[in-house]
């Protein structure tokens, strides 16, 4: 089918435990959101001229499909990595004209990096009728962002953006790339976000060191060790008895990944059961991980997650995402959700000058077609 232009979508994601895990071949529980990236796709009729606005920012790039190399910094990183990975798949793209807008809010840990790369990669495979599968496009979406912005980041936000479910979670072996979806009815309770709006500097490169401390840890782990390829082999035991070898901040971030993959496993089990006290108590325990262990939080965060301790209507908050700014995610009582945003604002307000967003989240489809 030959189209001349195309709207697509895919999704921004929240994690609901197991974060890091992914780049270490561990476990994950992520689910696709009611936020979404757009992309408007249009063939120009040349050869090679690429147009792109970006409607969010206001911003027109242009580039050649035959000559273009990656910038500074800036959005136009994300698109260029998109089509330079679909080229070494060997995509016979033509010229194109795009735009993009949407409201996965940026720096939030909702991935909306991830949401664009999927929108136009699957657009383009439309578009131009590439034939590429959904893993093919969720591996090209993840190394546009390795190759051309310079983050090393896993593939669950790729994965959840393209594959998402309505009303599920997804339990992702980022191994093996095996995956299962288990129904998410909370009942009573309710995902909130309260977005710090604060997204400290130290995001990009810190998350490039978390990755390098735990290949650190593998390398002197497995002398001791055969067959250790990645943390997702290493059990507690392994790793105490090489707490004198590791230097205690690598020792730090290899106990964190491999307890919280032990916390995935473990939230699956309790959404099975609809127990969701123990999952509350498991997301609890992941924030402190991520904050002592992997130190990834950031005063903001940890401010918002101390404000749910003695709320018995607030089952678990923790940090989501990358860290070092960015949103909590909040198990909670609907009922009194409008009281606890109430506090949260006034308390965060008065303590660093800030206003918070609250995002009241829905489980949707991943990447989809909006028109033809």
């Amino acid at each position: 089918m030959t189209r001349k232009s195309i709207i697509t979508q895919s999704p921004g994601r929240i994690n609901l435990i197991g974060e890091h895990t992914d780049y270490n071949d561990g476990f994950v529980l992520p689910a696709a959101i009611n936020k979404k990236a757009i992309f408007r796709l249009t063939k120009n009729g040349t050869d090679k001229d690429i147009n792109i606005y970006s409607e969010n920012i206001g911003n027109h790039f242009s580039f050649e499909l035959d000559n273009f190399n990656p910038i500074e910094n800036g959005w136009e990183n994300y698109v260029m990595g998109v089509i330079n990975e679909l080229q070494k798949f060997g995509a016979k793209l033509k010229g194109f004209d795009g735009q993009f807008g949407g409201d996965v809010p940026i720096g939030s840990g909702m991935s909306s990096s991830a949401a664009l790369e999927c929108s136009l990669s699957f657009g383009l495979n439309e578009l131009f009728d590439l034939g590429l599968n959904k893993w093919q496009l969720i591996k090209v979406s993840q190394m546009a962002e390795h190759n051309f912005v310079g983050v090393k980041c896993g593939i669950m936000d790729q994965f959840t953006s393209m594959m998402g479910k309505k009303n599920h979670v997804m339990l992702l072996d980022c191994r093996s790339l095996e995956y299962q979806y288990f129904p998410f009815d909370l009942g009573e309770y309710q995902l909130l976000l309260l977005n710090t709006n604060v997204s400290h500097e130290l995001a990009s490169t810190e998350y490039n060191t978390r990755r390098e401390e735990c290949e650190l840890g593998v390398e002197i782990i497995k002398n001791k060790f055969l067959g250790i390829k990645k943390l997702r082999d290493v059990t507690l035991e392994m790793l105490q008895q090489n707490i004198n070898k590791l230097p205690e901040k690598v020792f730090k971030r290899c106990r964190h990944i491999i307890t919280e993959n032990q916390r995935v496993l473990d939230a699956t089990s309790a959404l099975v059961k609809n127990d969701f006290h123990q999952l509350g108590q498991l997301i609890y325990q992941s924030h402190i991980s991520l904050q002592k262990d992997y130190e990834v939080s950031c005063p903001e965060l940890d401010f918002l997650v101390n404000l749910t301790l003695k709320k018995k209507y607030i089952l678990g908050s923790r940090m989501m995402g990358g860290g070092f700014g960015g949103c909590t995610i909040n198990l909670i009582d609907k009922k009194q959700i409008a009281k606890f945003i109430e506090i949260a604002a006034k308390e965060y307000q008065l303590e660093y000058g800030k206003n918070l967003t609250p995002y009241l989240v829905s489980i949707e489809n991943g990447s989809g077609i909006i028109e033809k």
